[in-house]
């Protein structure tokens, strides 16, 4: 087995982690804390990786270049934008269906990496990312009557309209990511992947600060009274991300980005067993469809 499967599995697992805790969060704070607290409370876990990798492991740190802090900005400011559109779609539908409309990522990934690196997925790829993306549109649907017209309304409907931006901002940003990591050139997957997390989240959290401070400041007292959770956030989130910048070093973000979709599985599994939502038989069968593309995808 490859080395990014496991890692992108174990990422997307550690990214579940993260969005169930976010959810809860936003019984306490805003979308905008919510928000930051994946960065602001993830820096110091992203540090702590870096000298770890450094100190412990003895890998030399990477010659920082400009093109390398260009996909850094690039890709944090997609991903705010981004994870902000996603918990902003928790108010409208349910954790796992809100979740699911973000999921047409890989698809995007494959195109924006074809525009910015010059990478085209392979026969086997594009077919299993078509399948889930597939998976993803039926779950969109799977609480209205089955038609081509409703397929239809609900593609440019407010919710499906804000989960595809938010989908075409991670896109983005998971193609910008790799970018990065793979600018720096060395040392090895690891410690580009980490260093690429701790410029990505230092520059994410002052933009976030920043904001905050400008736009709602009484959102600081907020975030600071429920700074136990936020720190498991800071933690699972520094992690997750971690594991995709590693994997999306070893493989093309679109690649890694569909693999990345057994995380609806995950989701699925909150939603029935954290907060008690019900699951119908069209989303089961759209989770399916996703398993199935996760098959193609790994052993084509």
């Amino acid at each position: 087995m490859e080395l990014w499967i496991p890692i992108t599995i174990a990422a997307a697992l550690l990214q579940n982690l993260r969005s169930t805790a976010q959810k809860h969060l936003k019984n306490v704070m805003g979308t905008t804390g919510a928000t930051f607290v994946r960065f602001g409370f993830g820096l110091p876990f992203a540090a702590l990786f870096v000298l770890a990798l450094h100190g412990l492991a003895g890998y030399p740190l990477p010659q920082i270049n400009p093109a390398f802090l260009g996909w850094v900005v690039l890709g944090g400011l997609g991903q705010i934008a981004a994870t902000f559109l996603l918990l902003h779609l928790f108010s409208f539908r349910n954790f796992a269906v809100g979740t699911a409309y973000s999921r047409t990522e890989p698809a995007q990934a494959a195109v924006f990496g074809l525009i910015f690196l010059h990478e085209l997925s392979g026969p086997g790829s594009l077919i299993a990312i078509a399948i889930t993306v597939l998976g993803v549109m039926l779950i969109s649907v799977a609480h209205v009557p089955m038609s081509w017209r409703n397929l239809l309304v609900s593609l440019v409907s407010r919710n499906a309209l804000i989960g595809l931006a938010s989908g075409t901002l991670f896109g983005v940003a998971a193609v910008a990511y790799r970018a990065a990591s793979l600018s720096l050139g060395g040392p090895n997957f690891m410690m580009q992947a980490a260093t690429t997390l701790l410029f990505t989240i230092f520059f994410q959290t002052v933009v976030m600060l920043a904001w905050i401070l400008w736009r709602d400041r009484p959102e600081i007292g907020r975030i600071g009274k429920a700074w136990k959770p936020s720190l498991f956030v800071g933690l699972v989130g520094a992690s997750a991300s971690f594991g995709w910048f590693a994997a999306m070093t070893l493989q093309q973000a679109a690649v890694v980005k569909a693999l990345a979709q057994i995380e609806m599985i995950f989701t699925f599994a909150s939603s029935v067993y954290f907060f008690r939502e019900q699951i119908n038989r069209t989303e089961v069968a759209g989770c399916l469809l996703i398993v199935a593309g996760i098959l193609v995808l790994v052993l084509v």
